[in-house]
């Protein structure tokens, strides 16, 4: 039986570029930046050593060479956040795309783009 959502997979088209995006500007750890010495890179981030889930970037050319059937899109997260408003600003510091702060039935919630255009959304979940 699954009990945890252990890895997602992201595929980028500039690992690099993705690995300073998560780092620099929204506050992420490199857990691992792994090679197989024949051109396979992959780099898993998390907000925390200790987080659960963890976000693995992968090359988006590679793998659809690898496994040409495979969806690359995006996959839409949902990431928590204890302080939204501070977030946003720490974010928007950053210059990151991020759309309006917004009242939901759960929480507050906002998007946020990354250096791809690639759209994720944060919630303050409501107590």
């Amino acid at each position: 039986m699954i009990n945890q959502v252990g890895q997602i997979m992201v595929y980028v088209n500039d690992q690099d570029k993705a690995v300073s995006f998560w780092t620099e500007k929204v506050g992420f750890r490199v857990i691992a930046d792994e090679n197989d010495g024949q051109g396979m890179r992959w780099i898993e981030i998390a907000p925390t050593e200790e987080a659960e889930t963890s976000i693995i970037l992968h090359d988006k050319q590679l793998i659809a060479k690898m496994e040409p059937e495979m969806n690359l899109d995006t996959p839409s997260l949902m990431f928590f956040s204890d302080n939204l408003e501070q977030l946003h600003n720490y974010l928007s510091s950053r210059h990151v795309t991020v759309g309006e702060i917004v009242d939901m039935p759960a929480g507050r919630v906002f998007n946020f783009a990354d250096d791809e255009d690639n759209y994720f959304a944060v919630m303050e979940k409501k107590e």
